[in-house]
């Protein structure tokens, strides 16, 4: 019986030293083998060697390969590559990368290659040792991306790792994320001393990573000890609190971009219709003419979008202010005095330009690039990040509104268009040649819609009908505000915006818009002249 289980036994240890010698990996050559069959266990322990006995620089590639599905072997029986490792970067590529020294091998059949395999399990581990090896990288930034990609990790090897790195780490951020690391780890140790894991609750919650609410969430307070239940549902809070927060500076940050679209749509309309008292029906095509015309630009200079787009701002200006002028002197002006044929002529108008653009450019809507410089976003925090076209649109609205109260309080221009708006029969008396003021405010107003187009572009596509969308809001924002204030522009625009922003989470993008309309509609009831009401003589009739 003894001799019986004593061969039972010699078997059983057979049987096992049988895979861990199949699992050993120690050449290159071990290596593509154990890629080509189908043991993943083979394949995690070949991963292993690969990173341990591999320069970074050689190890990478071929992780990031197999990850990306761009690693294949050979199979062609004929060739010496044959059951050889290469990489193909694309389907289309010609050549083929051996992955230990680089010979390229023509890709003269598809099928002459096959896909090494990889399933998730592996996928997960590839992506951890890509990670890692990304901590010794000589720069800052690949380092800080390694150290964000292994957070939440809380195997033994990978922890210790981060404990090296962070005891010689000279950057401040990679500190940061890898003192995150260990602290996410300890908080998930039911074996650390309790008081350690209150002291790494504690730390996390002063970060606003999002994987520290999923840390925190793993916790339950229930199976804890009260002490660490009661830090854990702190820390909760404080994170909820953050987030409050920030999306609270998120929405306002929203308002104020919207509320600057608002002023840069309404204040060429404030210029001409709290001077001449036009209603204006065509101001929203004069906005798409300035979008169009960022488009030419683009156009003329396609490699060049940033400096396309700072001469837009020029041209739609003179051509817009041009297209208001002829309006003025071709129609408006033989209408003075008669609200709502200039209603109607206006609006007439507006459908021959959104014609016009349709004939020369087609219907369909175009696309404008936008600069390098404008791309992207300002993170100033993982909770908070600020988009740069916005932000460009909110300084680009405070340039144009402080240019116009210049020209309107600092020019002789203004002079006489101030003059004319409160007392267009006193400013003649005094010599002012009221239709050269109306020709010049009316080309005013225009260019300054033109230079709404120009911000709007970097918004939204260009098309025949883009200025219908902005036509009641800038009535809107006039109206309220004040006719022909440029300050009751500026807070009403800003006020809408934020307005708008507010109530959309809770009441939808059109129920906010119709309660902004009531709202309006209520507080014209109560001062029909708006916020900022204009004054002067012909003002108070």
């Amino acid at each position: 019986m003894t001799s019986l289980m004593k061969l039972v036994n010699a078997l059983i240890i057979l049987m096992l030293s049988i895979p861990m010698a199949f699992a050993s990996v120690s050449s290159t050559d071990e290596f593509d083998r154990v890629l080509i069959g189908k043991n993943n266990k083979e394949k995690e322990i070949a991963i292993e060697w690969l990173v341990a006995n591999q320069s970074g620089g050689k190890a990478k590639p071929i992780l990031r390969a197999w990850l990306e599905g761009n690693l294949f072997y050979y199979r062609n029986k004929q060739s010496e590559s044959y059951q050889q490792l290469y990489i193909i970067s694309t389907r289309s590529a010609k050549q083929a990368e051996n992955i230990w020294d680089g010979e390229l091998l023509p890709v003269s059949q598809a099928r002459d290659f096959a896909k090494v395999r990889v399933n998730n399990k592996l996928r997960s581990i590839i992506r951890m040792q890509l990670a890692s090896l990304g901590l010794n990288s000589p720069d800052a930034t690949v380092r800080l991306q390694a150290a964000e990609g292994l957070l939440g990790q809380t195997d033994d090897e990978i922890i210790a790792r981060i404990s090296a790195q962070l005891s010689v780490e000279p950057d401040a951020k990679v500190q940061d994320r890898l003192q995150l690391a260990l602290a996410i780890n300890t908080v998930l140790d039911n074996g650390a001393p309790t008081q350690q894991r209150i002291a790494a609750v504690e730390s996390l919650s002063q970060y606003k990573q999002a994987i520290v609410l999923q840390t925190l969430n793993k916790l339950s307070p229930v199976s804890l000890e009260p002490e660490l239940a009661a830090a854990v549902v702190k820390g909760l809070d404080n994170y909820h609190q953050s987030q409050r927060f920030y999306s609270g500076v998120e929405t306002v940050f929203f308002g104020l971009s919207l509320g600057s679209v608002l002023v840069l749509a309404g204040i060429g309309l404030a210029i001409t219709f709290g001077v001449m008292g036009v209603i204006n029906m065509a101001h929203g095509e004069l906005i798409m003419i300035g979008a169009y015309t960022t488009y030419v630009v683009q156009q003329l200079f396609p490699q060049q979008a940033g400096v396309a787009l700072l001469l837009s701002i020029p041209m739609a200006f003179v051509i817009s202010g041009l297209v208001g002028i002829a309006i003025e002197r071709s129609v408006i002006r033989h209408l003075y005095g008669r609200p709502l044929e200039t209603l109607l002529a206006t609006f007439g108008l507006s459908l021959i330009l959104q014609q016009a653009v349709r004939s020369i450019f087609s219907p369909l809507n175009r696309s404008v690039t936008t600069p390098d410089w404008m791309a992207g976003a300002w993170e100033l925090n993982p909770m908070l990040s600020l988009t740069y076209n916005r932000l460009y649109i909110i300084l680009f609205c405070a340039l144009v509104f402080v240019a116009m109260v210049m020209v309107l309080k600092k020019t002789p221009l203004g002079l006489q268009v101030r003059a004319v708006s409160q007392n267009r029969a006193m400013a003649r008396a005094m010599g002012i040649r009221s239709e050269r003021v109306d020709a010049l405010t009316f080309g005013l107003g225009s260019g300054v819609a033109g230079v709404a187009g120009v911000a709007l572009s970097q918004l939204t596509n260009v098309g025949p009908n883009m200025g219908q969308a902005y036509i009641i809001d800038s009535f809107m924002v006039v109206v309220f505000g004040g006719v022909g204030n440029l300050w009751g522009t500026l807070v009403a625009g800003l006020g809408l915006g934020l307005f708008n922003k507010l109530l959309e989470p809770w009441a939808g993008a059109v129920l906010a818009k119709i309660l902004m309309l009531v709202f309006i509609i209520l507080f014209i009831q109560k001062r029909p002249r708006g916020l900022f009401p204009q004054r002067g003589r012909a003002a108070e009739s």
